[in-house]
């Protein structure tokens, strides 16, 4: 039975999903009418309207299909069972996908995710794959959630941002250890963004394009993850700042025994990477080429930056420097 949606849900005519999803009509009309995949909303003047888990159903239900299971034997599986199984290993690998091992990913919010698995999206990740593993309606379902695939990037989208949403994203992030939090917002204070920049997490405010969310999923990644590892970096993820600059300006202020003042060098040049990163990330685009680039440049510096915070731990325990914070 159809039920009426509440104020805040987001729906779809069947025009609009095909878009999104790149199904024809004729298919989506046969998947809920055949094979009851859907069960859309339908107005007095008997217009479907889709909501956004029938279109993350309709994604996951191409994705499998394509990989050779009959949509008669998966239409009426649930979503995570859907998603469980399209985040299995296939034999035969999509011809989209980078020879690459994929970044996994964690997803708050439908309509994101719905976006992120979308083919127009995937075409803008160039070279990179990613790989959503996760997906979780809210923030409150999230920090009840098992993600037993470990995602290494957390992508949230929220429509506010306030004291406490951060720290229930900070929550999540000591819970599931993400390499990377990028989070994304239409309205907040200036005081909490800076926050939120200031602890790690990278944050951008809609609206944004598809080309400039692609670019800035793609600047959390190593330009050449093997070589990146050769100087114990964790992988093809750029993780986020691990001190922040109350930390570095303390560590740049320490005598040591060291004759070349490393610990101050190294700290500055961390301090001086870390704005430069957040520059990159911010800097205006005016074309596609410049979303690029700054996602180049952002990449460049941040792992340029996850080398050298590698680099302060081996001086901070050869000289027994204390690198938590609060430390004096």
């Amino acid at each position: 039975m159809n039920t009426s949606p509440t104020p805040t849900t987001a729906l779809y005519r069947i025009g609009a999903v095909s878009k999104t999803t790149g199904i024809p009509v004729s298919t989506l009309r046969i998947w809920e009418t055949r094979y009851a995949a859907f069960t859309p909303v339908k107005t007095e003047g008997k217009q479907r309207l889709f909501a956004e888990q029938d279109v993350s159903k309709a994604l996951l239900l191409k994705q499998l299909s394509q990989n050779g299971h009959a949509i008669g034997t998966i239409a009426n599986l649930a979503l995570e069972q859907l998603r469980r199984m399209s985040n299995q290993p296939q034999h035969t690998p999509q011809p989209w996908a980078a020879p690459s091992q994929p970044v996994s990913l964690a997803v708050v919010g439908l309509s994101m995710a719905n976006r992120i698995e979308s083919k127009k999206f995937a075409a803008g990740l160039k070279q990179n794959q990613i790989k959503v593993t996760d997906v979780l309606v809210d923030l409150a379902t999230a920090s009840q959630a098992e993600l037993a695939q470990k995602p290494q990037v957390l992508l949230v989208k929220v429509n506010s941002l306030q004291t406490s949403v951060h720290h229930d994203i900070q929550a999540l992030i000591a819970k599931h250890k993400f390499a990377q939090t990028i989070v994304v917002y239409n309205f907040a204070p200036e005081d909490v963004v800076q926050a939120m920049k200031f602890s790690g997490l990278i944050v951008r405010r809609e609206p944004m394009s598809d080309m400039e969310l692609a670019e800035l999923l793609q600047s959390v990644l190593f330009v050449d993850p093997a070589r990146a590892q050769e100087f114990g970096t964790s992988g093809a993820v750029i993780t986020s700042r691990k001190y922040s600059d109350a930390t570095l300006s303390r560590v740049a202020g320490i005598s040591t025994n060291v004759l070349c003042e490393c610990p101050r060098h190294v700290a500055e040049l961390i301090t001086q990477l870390a704005s430069f990163e957040e520059y990159s990330q911010e800097c205006l685009n005016r074309n596609a080429e410049d979303a690029h680039l700054h996602a180049y440049l952002r990449s460049i510096s941040g792992s340029a930056r996850a080398l050298f915070e590698n680099a302060l731990e081996k001086i901070a325990a050869h000289e027994g420097i204390d690198l938590h914070e609060g430390a004096r």
